[in-house]
Order: C-alpha cells, then sequence, then structure tokens
C-alpha cells in the first residue's frame, strides 16, 4: 500500500552517514562583495560546496555565478523572487524554479538539481512541484545564523556545537561575519576527521 495522499512531504535535513561527513551551504539572496574571498578560502582548504542562488542574484551577479561554477561548486536554486513558496500554486512554483534554472544554464552552463525554499518554507506542494520538475528539496540541519550578524566566534560556536556525520551547515555569502568564521570552522571540523 502506498503512502496516503495526506502524507507529510518533507525535503532534506541532513544525511545519515556513518563517516565523518558534513555538507557546507551558502544562500545568495543579496550582496556579492564577499563572495570572491569566500571561493577563494574554500579553495585554500580544497573544499567544494553548495551555493543556493535567488535569481535577482544571479542576474546581478552572473560573473560571480560562472566563477562558483569554475572553481568547482555546486548552484542548488533558492527561487527566482524569494518568495514565501507554500503561498504559491503549482504553476507559480514551477516558475519560481525554472526561471532561475533556465537563468543559471544560460550564464553557467549548469541546471541546479537542488532547491532550497526562501526562508525555509515549504508545504506538501511545493515538495511535490518541486520533485515533479526534478529538483530534490534541500533544508539544513544547522543554521549558523550568520544573517543576524553575530560574531565570528558565536557563529562558529553554534556551528561546531552542532555538527555530526551527515549534518548540512547553512551560511550566507554576503553575512558579514561569515569569512572570518569559516577558517577555523573548517580547520576544527578537518581536525575532527570530517570531509
Amino acid at each position: 500500500v502506498g503512502a496516503s495522499a495526506s502524507a507529510r512531504q518533507l525535503p532534506i535535513y541532513c544525511v545519515q552517514r556513518d563517516q565523518k561527513l558534513v555538507s557546507i551551504s551558502f544562500d545568495a539572496a543579496w550582496g556579492g562583495d564577499k563572495t570572491l574571498g569566500i571561493l577563494d578560502l574554500l579553495d585554500e582548504y580544497n573544499i567544494k560546496t553548495t551555493f543556493f542562488l535567488v535569481d535577482i542574484w544571479t542576474q546581478k551577479y552572473p560573473e560571480l555565478v560562472k566563477e562558483i561554477v569554475a572553481r568547482g561548486h555546486e548552484i542548488g536554486n533558492h527561487s527566482t523572487s524569494h518568495p514565501q513558496m507554500s503561498k504559491l500554486n503549482e504553476t507559480q512554483i514551477a516558475k519560481e524554479l525554472n526561471t532561475q534554472a533556465d537563468n543559471v544554464l544560460a550564464i553557467a552552463g549548469v541546471r541546479p538539481v537542488l532547491f532550497r525554499p526562501p526562508y525555509g518554507d515549504y508545504n506538501n506542494r511545493v515538495v511535490e512541484v518541486s520533485r515533479a520538475e526534478g529538483y530534490e528539496c534541500v533544508q539544513w540541519s544547522i543554521d549558523s545564523l550568520d544573517w543576524k550578524d553575530i560574531s565570528a566566534s558565536e557563529i562558529s560556536e553554534r556551528v561546531l556545537k552542532r555538527v555530526q556525520p551527515g549534518s548540512i551547515v547553512l551560511f550566507h555569502n554576503a553575512a558579514k561575519h561569515t569569512p572570518e568564521a569559516l577558517p577555523g570552522i573548517i580547520e576544527s571540523l578537518l581536525a575532527d576527521g570530517y570531509t
């Protein structure tokens, strides 16, 4: 017997892993001035991440979109206009997803297959439509809260206290103290045996 039609559809929040693997991700919806510095830092440690881009950001920073891809990182879909997806109908959801994906494809030659709902806001309709359109919904299990402009040490403490194998960590490319917090977080994770 299949799942009932009313069964709650869930995005991926983390992945059960025995190995010490962690996924670092960045949402990009505003500001681009810290992005190259973050990319340089990731290169330094040879770390690949996923950047979830809002289309208004990709239109404003097409060179950065190309640079993210050129450096071997994955582009995820973070919608076209950063709406509350649960308030949209099926057609609107599909348009939010596919306009962004088409534009990323045109700019950088890749089409996103992961989707992170803005504000982490979703319902069954959002998950079902995104899957039907070819995307897997991905949230996060650790919010760095970097967008609240908390200090680098607070960001580090939040992440390192909560991390476990299979965690997905949320950062923002334009948050004030993220570039300062990342080296310590990365070095601690590597020292602890994480990939």
